[in-house]
């Protein structure tokens, strides 16, 4: 099969990233509407957790806002540090993170200390293992993202 030679003239095509569907507005909404939403929905989880299929108690209500607001704040302070730090500071916090996180949900449902820290573990080095692998991968040399 014949192909034809690139000549001098000849360029490649520039590729231009996609178009930005959303806008400037939607974004800034989004920043703090994510947060919030998942942090209502671990609150629940978590109060739904230490109940264990009782009665919905004020107690109950106040530790899962509590919870939410903490897990909030976290996450937040999370994704504004991590992209500061190089790969592997980055996906060590997400995971460390994320582990805390399951770990906490687990404790919540009367497990003991040592199964809830084992599980937390477990979940902190799968996070680990994938968030490195797509940081690695998605950074030149010097560790800047490549888009």
């Amino acid at each position: 099969m014949a192909q034809a030679a690139p000549t001098p003239g000849m360029l490649p095509r520039a590729t231009t990233p996609p178009p930005d569907v959303f806008g400037e507005r939607t974004h800034r909404i989004a920043k703090w509407a994510v947060p919030v939403v998942i942090g209502l929905v671990y609150g629940y989880w978590a109060a739904a957790n230490q109940r264990s299929g009782g009665p919905i108690t004020g107690w109950n209500i106040l530790f899962g806002f509590v919870t939410a607001l903490v897990f909030i704040a976290l996450y937040v302070a999370v994704r504004a540090l991590a992209p500061r730090l190089e790969r592997e500071g980055h996906a060590l916090l997400w995971s460390a993170f994320a582990g805390c996180a399951f770990g906490f949900l687990i404790n919540q449902t009367g497990a003991s200390v040592l199964y809830s820290t084992g599980i937390a573990l477990v979940i902190a080095a799968g996070f680990f293992a994938v968030l490195f692998y797509r940081y690695y991968t998605h950074e030149d040399a010097e560790g800047r993202p490549v888009r």
